[in-house]
């Protein structure tokens, strides 16, 4: 089933659906984050944007009724499906939840490449962020061989834990809305391999009509296959 005919039948449905203009919505990560970029970019602001640990804790966190949404990435166009983030829904629908997808999110991703202030890029020996942000940068990894990628949980979360604790030598791959939340410098721009390098978010409710007014949804492409 695609992504596509889900939010057809959604759409579709006879259920009212309720409208909610100050949404909690959940996203994995802290945040900074490009969930939380993509909350920003989908409601204009209106919506409170909630930290959860996992995908899995997103998903949890909608169908106990703590967030009113949640959105989960699924898809993206350098490294194609984001396994976990699929699992995450999978796993809910397998057991039956009382959440649906409504709809989606496209945003595009652009990496830099954040140090402390004062830090130079000649000087950086380490740098963390989540893997699949990783993953998108492997041109420039590879290009700077002396540099060791290390996994985070997340983008942002790497972002805050080197303002917090990192030595001059680390930095860490996020977003620029992390940079100016954790007072981190750019030490170089658009570290992605590709300019045009887009994230795909289901944006999840429950089943019982607690719904949203979802602002600018820009339509299903039909990447992710269930």
């Amino acid at each position: 089933m695609t992504v596509e005919s889900l939010l057809r039948d959604r759409r579709t449905a006879s259920d009212p659906i309720s409208t909610v203009t100050a949404p909690r919505v959940a996203f994995q990560g802290e945040l900074g984050a490009y969930g939380d970029e993509a909350i920003i970019q989908q409601w204009d602001g209106r919506a409170t944007a909630t930290p959860s640990a996992s995908f899995e804790q997103v998903v949890t966190d909608v169908a106990t009724g703590f967030a009113d949404l949640g959105i989960v990435p699924v898809w993206n166009s350098i490294v194609g499906e984001i396994e976990a983030g699929i699992a995450a829904i999978r796993i809910t629908k397998r057991a039956r939840s009382t959440t649906q997808i409504l709809g989606d999110i496209h945003l595009i991703v652009r990496h830099q490449l954040l140090g402390l202030r004062g830090s130079v890029l000649a000087d950086i020996r380490s740098v963390a962020s989540h893997p699949v942000a990783l993953a998108q940068c492997t041109g420039f990894l590879r290009n700077h061989p002396w540099i060791e990628a290390v996994p985070s949980y997340d983008t942002a979360g790497a972002a805050r834990q080197l303002a917090t604790s990192g030595p001059p030598s680390a930095a860490a791959i996020a977003g620029c809305g992390a940079a100016k939340r954790y007072d981190l410098s750019i030490l170089q721009t658009d570290v992605q391999d590709v300019a045009d390098n887009v994230t795909q978010f289901l944006i999840i409710a429950r089943t019982s009509g607690q719904a949203l007014e979802t602002g600018h949804h820009s339509g299903s492409t039909g990447h992710v296959r269930w």
